[in-house]
């Protein structure tokens, strides 16, 4: 049932043309975009809970994720330059594996892109709050955080989302402007770490490399599980391929904008991650049995009270570099993560709704959500819905495991695009490739094994919330998309 309706590329591409969005966006906006859908709540924040997982060799970590990652977008750079349409590796599934695998993945990227997006708000939120606390404007607790930490309503959180929303639906090309100078920002804030922090490395810093070991399947612990979680440092590249519809040459600019955000990211995490522990250190705090202590627990609350350890902290570059004696240059890398983060927002929540427009064009989804502004050629009912689940999500959810919850959709996705370009290979080898995946038989094989790896070693919770998600989804797509689906009905829209 899954697999009966594939929608042919060709027609994929004839729906896009009736009824596209502007092409607007050359190679360096898309890897802005992607630079600044990775640089992000992945470094700034995750390094701490990479490190309590993984201590030290949590530098494994980054590249283990950064490899599945690159392995992954040599898969995506073929599927975008081949159907530059948006929709990501939802459009990509439905014309390879059929519209009810095609709506799973769709229904999964909410995980990656909503959820994201609120958790990063979430992120921006405490940063700024503690810059206002510093300069004795502190909001009181009900306003600071959402109830599940103890508060009533997150207002920042829930601001800065609908800010980033009026920024979407005002246009594609404004809002990547803005993205661009908030991504340069972050690069300088990262580059100030790395000239602190490495002069400063000490060897002893690294000893033991591995305190937790390479961890278990499902443990969420050790190097596996810390990669399973600093993933979510990586998350986002692909929503370049979302912008493939509003992209000039996409044939020529998606494969640049994904590999040159994402060898970009990886040089800095490197880097960063180096310095971090080199510097001041990044061995776990453990449990009063010498048992280790998942992060985000109130185990990890009670050891780590008056503790100065960089694992403890929720701001960890600005930490580190105040613990280095610059506490000017901490505030500086503070002040520059809450101006520049909500990049990472804006770029999720564009993914997002570029998803569900494709989707709703499909016939999935109402057609109403598929409108384009006359002023501002952009899927605004969709981009105000979206936003607004975006905005109150991070009202009233913390940060918590929400970056586990988002890898989990995002290694999925992952995994039918690689199987997708595998199965294009065989079913229609003469198709023009503008790009092609080198040696795909071994770099899509590879690519879906380390998804499979990465998905294994996340928590069980996690595991259960996407397949609980995934459940909800097909009774979605069974009570609406399966009857009102265009390719289905033939009822394509003129």
């Amino acid at each position: 049932m899954l697999f009966k309706r594939v929608k042919p590329l060709d027609q994929i591409l004839a729906t896009a043309e009736k009824k596209s969005l502007v092409r607007q966006l050359g190679p360096f906006q898309l890897t802005m975009l992607g630079i600044g859908a990775i640089i992000g709540t992945g470094i700034f924040v995750l390094t701490a809970e990479a490190g309590q997982k993984a201590g030290p060799g949590m530098m494994i970590s980054f590249i283990i994720a950064a490899v599945v990652c690159g392995l992954a977008a040599l898969a995506y750079a073929e599927l975008a330059s081949m159907v530059p349409v948006a929709g990501s590796a939802y459009t990509y599934t439905y014309g390879v594996m059929g519209e009810g695998l095609a709506w799973v993945v769709g229904w999964a990227l909410v995980l990656e892109y909503t959820i994201a997006a609120s958790t990063v708000c979430v992120g921006w939120a405490g940063y700024f709050n503690g810059l206002l606390a510093s300069r004795g404007f502190g909001l009181p607790t009900f306003l600071r955080v959402g109830p599940l930490d103890g508060g009533g309503f997150n207002l920042f959180a829930c601001l800065i989302g609908l800010v980033i929303t009026w920024l979407l639906v005002v246009g594609t090309s404004k809002s990547a402007k803005v993205n661009a100078v908030l991504v340069l920002v972050k690069v300088i804030a990262l580059t100030v770490f790395i000239v602190i922090a490495l002069p400063r490395v000490q060897d002893a810093n690294f000893q033991p490399f591995t305190p937790n070991g390479w961890g278990s399947p499902m443990g969420g612990i050790g190097v596996l599980g810390a990669a399973a979680s600093i993933f979510f440092a990586y998350v986002g590249f692909d929503a370049i391929s979302t912008a493939a519809e509003e992209t000039k040459n996409p044939n020529r600019n998606i494969p640049i904008g994904l590999l040159g955000a994402l060898g970009v990211c990886t040089v800095y995490y490197l880097l960063v991650s180096y310095g971090a522990i080199g510097a001041v250190g990044a061995q776990p705090v453990v449990a009063p049995d010498g048992s280790a202590i998942q992060p985000g627990t109130p185990a990890m609350a009670a050891a780590c009270q008056a503790s100065q350890a960089l694992v403890c902290s929720k701001e960890a570059l600005a930490h580190a570099v105040r613990l280095l004696d610059h506490p000017w240059w901490g505030n500086f890398i503070g002040a520059a993560a809450s101006l520049a983060l909500p990049s990472v927002i804006l770029t999720m929540t564009y993914g997002q709704t570029r998803i569900f427009f494709t989707m709703a064009r499909d016939g999935l989804l109402p057609a109403k959500l598929a409108k384009i502004h006359p002023r501002y050629h952009t899927p605004h009912v969709i981009t105000l819905i979206t936003g607004g689940f975006v905005s109150l999500f991070g009202a009233l959810f913390p940060v918590g495991a929400l970056a586990d919850v988002t890898n989990s959709g995002t290694l999925f996705a992952f995994m039918m695009v690689a199987l997708g370009v595998l199965i294009l290979r065989v079913k229609q080898p003469h198709r023009p490739r503008s790009f092609r995946t080198p040696a795909a038989w071994v770099v899509c094989p590879l690519a879906i094994f380390g998804c499979v790896l990465l998905f294994l070693n996340l928590s069980k919770v996690t595991m259960f919330v996407f397949f609980g998600w995934a459940a909800v989804g097909l009774v979605v797509y069974y009570l609406y998309g399966y009857r009102k689906s265009h390719l289905a009905n033939g009822t394509e829209p003129a």
